[in-house]
């Protein structure tokens, strides 16, 4: 009698505990699909008030791309700024220095006190191994959540490096715990004609932008969550 009552006892425990786990599960897929919905949908701010603005740079012509659609913008609108690039990428940084120094020359205005330069490891170095790439990539994402909770943003700008994917995710999984400090705007490189970056697919496909913007109205028919705005250089 004994046997029976323990053997019953351990069953209900088993079937409670798979009860609460697919509980958990069910409720975090929910509440990923919701998040995963909203984005793309129009953001409503009522507040015209500066929002501070992390702004992602990378190697090659990313930077250069950044920096101009950046002259487009409202400086006042989007302050305080934080540069980031790969810890490997000096040469962006000093890019995006020597473009808030110009403000301050041709304004006047102390731009520099409201911009900050920080770098960010990198998840996979070009050539790394795969295997070794998992080690990188965590600690890559520990930084970026570091980053993230240190500053805050309230705006993710970037357009394909891979050093973005870590702080979209933080800032995605932010959101599925309620945690809404940052709306990311992901602008595709103009290089990018026919097909999306590695980095913008997965941030397509994963709904983890909440605006996503083309330059190429190909791109737009193909993928057409996207906004297309035409050529920014």
């Amino acid at each position: 009698m004994e046997k029976g009552s323990g053997c019953c006892f351990s069953a209900m425990t088993s079937n409670a505990t798979i009860l609460v786990l697919v509980t958990i599960i069910t409720v975090i897929s929910t509440r990923v699909l919701y998040i995963m919905y909203q984005s793309g949908k129009p953001l409503h701010n009522t507040a015209p008030q500066s929002v501070s603005t992390l702004i992602v740079l990378g190697s090659g012509g990313h930077t250069a791309e950044m920096l101009n659609l950046l002259s487009m913008l409202q400086k006042d609108r989007f302050t305080p700024r934080f540069y980031i690039a790969a810890a490997t990428d000096n040469m962006s940084l000093q890019k995006a220095h020597s473009m808030e120094k110009s403000l301050v020359d041709m304004t006047g205005d102390e731009a520099l006190e409201s911009a900050q330069f920080m770098q960010i490891y990198r998840s996979r170095e070009v050539g790394q191994s795969y295997v070794t790439s998992v080690g990188t990539t965590i600690i890559a994402i520990a930084h970026a959540l570091w980053i993230m909770i240190k500053i805050r943003p309230q705006v993710i700008l970037c357009n394909g490096p891979g050093t973005c994917l870590p702080l979209c995710v933080i800032a995605f999984l932010f959101k599925v715990v309620g945690i809404r400090w940052s709306s990311t705007f992901y602008v595709e490189s103009i290089a990018r004609v026919r097909r999306l970056s590695l980095s913008g697919l997965l941030l397509y496909k994963l709904r983890m932008a909440d605006q996503f913007f083309v330059q190429w109205p190909q791109l737009q028919k193909k993928y057409p969550r996207a906004h297309y705005v035409g050529c920014l250089m």
